[in-house]
C-alpha cells in the first residue's frame, strides 16, 4: 500500500512539473510576440517626417547634397554597420533613370534587382532592392573612387510628395544588416507591402 501511494504521490508531482512547464512556454510565445522596436519622429530638411527605429542614429550629413543620414547597426555576423542617406534631388530623368544608376553601382556578376511599386496619399513610391558585389565609394565624392564590397545590399525610395517634391532614399551595408530593414525603412514613410506591386525595371520610364 505504501508503495502505492508513493507511486502515486510521483505521477502527481511530475503532472504538476510538465503542466507548469508547459504553461511557462505558453506565457514566453506572447512575449516574444510583442517585443517591438521603438521608434522615434524626425523631421527632414524640406518638411518630410519619417518615423524610424530609435537604434538608427542620426549624425551630420557628411555632404552638403544630403539632407539627413542615419548609421545603420551591424546585425550579428557582420563586420560594419549600414548607412541611410536622403536626399531630394534626381540626377535627371524619370524613375528608371534614377534607379538604373542605382543598377549600375553593383557589378553584374551576382546582381539581383527587385522593384516594387506602392501609392501612398500623399503621391507614388518605388522600392528597390538590390544585393551583390557593391562599387562602395570610399574617400572624398569629388575623387570618385571605389572598392569592390561583396555581399551587400542597398534599399533605395523614390517617394514623390505633393507640394515637397521627391525625396531619394539610400540604405547601403552588409546584406544581412540591410535585409533586416526593410520593413522598417517602409514604414519610416508609411509604405503598405501587402498593397505594392513588383514591376519590371524594363516597363519604368
Amino acid at each position: 500500500m505504501a508503495k502505492q501511494i508513493s507511486a502515486l504521490v510521483f505521477l502527481a508531482t511530475l503532472t504538476v512539473s510538465l503542466v507548469a512547464q508547459a504553461d511557462e512556454k505558453t506565457t514566453d510565445k506572447p512575449d516574444a510576440k510583442k517585443k517591438e522596436v521603438k521608434t522615434v519622429e524626425v523631421e527632414i530638411r524640406g518638411g518630410l517626417k519619417l518615423n524610424v527605429p530609435e537604434t538608427w542614429k542620426q549624425s551630420k550629413p557628411s555632404s552638403r547634397l544630403r539632407l539627413a543620414q542615419f548609421a545603420i547597426p551591424k546585425v550579428k555576423g557582420d563586420s560594419e554597420d549600414g548607412e541611410l542617406a536622403l536626399f531630394n534631388f534626381g540626377a535627371g530623368g524619370g524613375a528608371k533613370a534614377n534607379i538604373d544608376r542605382w543598377v549600375g553601382q553593383f557589378q553584374a556578376t551576382e546582381r539581383e534587382v527587385k522593384v516594387k511599386e506602392g501609392m501612398l496619399e500623399t503621391g507614388r513610391y518605388f522600392f528597390v532592392e538590390i544585393s551583390g558585389i557593391y562599387n562602395k565609394p570610399i574617400g572624398p565624392p569629388i575623387a570618385r573612387q571605389t572598392k569592390a564590397a561583396p555581399g551587400s545590399r542597398m534599399l533605395g525610395v523614390i517617394l514623390g510628395i505633393e507640394d515637397k517634391g521627391i525625396y531619394f532614399f539610400k540604405m547601403t551595408g552588409p546584406d544581412k544588416t540591410v535585409a533586416a530593414q526593410a520593413a522598417a525603412l517602409k514604414k519610416s514613410f508609411g509604405a503598405d507591402a501587402k498593397k505594392e506591386k513588383e514591376v519590371k525595371l524594363d516597363e519604368l520610364r
